[in-house]
């Protein structure tokens, strides 16, 4: 038998090391321009340290840190309260204990349309349990005038925590309960017991669950977006009240970014300025990590996280407001716990700093 070569399998190593190569001459492109947004866009200036990155299902694709020189440095591993962040990861768990089929009133409350709209969240900064901080004041309380529409709070997750059976465990109970169920989370953690808004985590253990959102292993990873609802009082029927001016929706725990001029990306910003998302796609997640006490720094940190996105999407610099549909400058941020002027975000950062100092 005579042997005769495939001559195209002999150029296959020639064109895979092309493309590998093109690959990564991409990649630095995106790089660049997201640096370069960084460097020019007003959205991403006096944001102090943070750490970003942008990645896929196999792990980071870019990262890096920012910061005055002298200033605390933020990296992957800092680990800082991560406020309404909580929230997707609640949403998770959630989906999780129902094993992907939530029913109609666990849907309510991650849509936050249960009227559960009560809760201060400094009530519970030493509140030992779940079912404690419910138990405060009158964070239990429901307005059946709300019920059926959206109405922005942490008591609607805190009561669906008690019905899942959460409301007697401690921080310690709370955090073996959440990795056993959501292993992605491992590097997630319960600093006060509220599931909406009292976790800690680093960019890398959240970038792990959304990796486990992207990659299938999660219920709520096939049901981002789902069961989304309208969220602007006045443009909305009974909507109650959004933390954001713009109309997008609100899924499981998580907003889609779907306003004009927006790209569909789910997102879970918290008030302290950890920003974390995954594309309309599913294809590329990305974190602004920070921890700031400044008004709205959630809003902040996600304008600039946009911007990144849209910059590693197209390749090119974003060094402009970010646009609407027909071009104009958008005056208000993507969809975020904006922080009231009146210190509330203040105690829950001190008291998780309290915490953290004594272990």
């Amino acid at each position: 038998m005579t042997f005769r070569p495939r001559h195209h399998l002999l150029f296959l190593p020639c064109w895979l090391a092309a493309a590998a190569g093109a690959w990564a001459a991409d990649t630095d492109s995106r790089r660049a321009a997201v640096e370069q947004t960084l460097d020019r866009s007003p959205l991403c200036q006096g944001l102090g340290s943070f750490y970003w990155e942008i990645g896929d299902r196999r792990g980071p694709l870019a990262r890096g840190s920012r910061g005055s020189p002298g200033a605390r440095q933020i990296g992957a591993d800092t680990v800082m309260p991560i406020a309404s962040a909580s929230k997707w990861v609640f949403g998770a768990y959630a989906a999780e204990r129902y094993d992907g089929r939530l029913p109609p009133q666990a849907v309510q409350a991650l849509q936050m349309q249960a009227g559960d709209d009560r809760l201060q969240h400094r009530s519970c900064v030493r509140s030992k349990t779940v079912a404690e901080c419910l138990a405060q004041g009158d964070n239990g309380g429901r307005d059946p005038a709300h019920v059926g529409h959206f109405s922005y709070g942490g008591g609607h997750a805190q009561k669906l925590a008690v019905a899942l059976g959460l409301g007697d465990l401690d921080l310690a109970a709370l955090n073996r309960d959440l990795h056993r169920v959501l292993p992605a989370a491992a590097g997630i953690d319960y600093r006060s017991p509220q599931p909406a808004g009292g976790m800690a985590a680093s960019a890398n253990g959240y970038a792990a669950f959304l990796r486990g959102l992207m990659g299938g292993s999660l219920q709520l990873g096939h049901l981002l977006g789902a069961e989304a609802v309208c969220t602007q009082p006045g443009s909305c029927p009974g909507a109650v009240r959004s933390p954001v001016p713009r109309p997008w929706h609100y899924s499981l725990h998580h907003w889609v970014e779907d306003g004009p001029g927006d790209d569909g990306a789910f997102s879970s910003a918290g008030a302290f300025g950890f920003y974390p998302w995954i594309s309309a796609d599913r294809q590329l997640y990305g974190i602004l990590a920070r921890q700031a006490l400044e008004r709205a720094a959630g809003v902040a940190s996600a304008r600039c996280g946009a911007a990144l996105r849209r910059a590693w999407v197209s390749g090119e610099v974003q060094d402009g407001p970010a646009p609407q549909a027909d071009g104009t400058p958008l005056a208000a941020g993507p969809a975020v716990e904006a922080v009231p002027g009146n210190g509330r975000s203040r105690p829950l950062l001190e008291a998780w700093r309290r915490r953290r100092g004594g272990e």
